[in-house]
């Protein structure tokens, strides 16, 4: 697992019925390219969050797949739907398997 890895979301804990929501990610992350070397010229293997996804209730909201051009602590704003009461699911996908998940439930009213 790399370390000091954390996922950050700013969604909205309460919404109307069918609004649209922005929500905002960021995780940190010490992303590698795999195009740098050490001081003894052998490369530094590539780490990178590789993939983001958003669902709510089960449904994708977004699917992003992240290539080694990815700044270090990628951040995602983007709108999402809120058809009914229920929870976002956030999950990050790094290049050793890792996976770094968090969730928000969204109330109506």
């Amino acid at each position: 697992m790399a370390s000091g890895v954390k996922p950050r979301v700013k969604a909205p804990k309460k919404a109307e019925a069918g609004e649209v929501v922005t929500i905002k990610t960021l995780i940190s992350h010490k992303m590698e390219s795999g195009q740098r070397k050490d001081k003894q010229g052998n490369l530094i293997p590539r780490s990178i969050i590789n993939r983001f996804t958003c669902e709510f209730n089960g449904k994708s909201v977004i699917d992003v797949t992240l290539e080694p051009a990815i700044s270090t602590n990628p951040y995602f704003e983007f709108e999402a739907l809120v058809p009914e009461a229920g929870e976002f699911k956030f999950t990050w996908y790094d290049d050793d398997g890792d996976v770094y998940e968090d969730a928000k439930a969204v109330a109506i009213g």
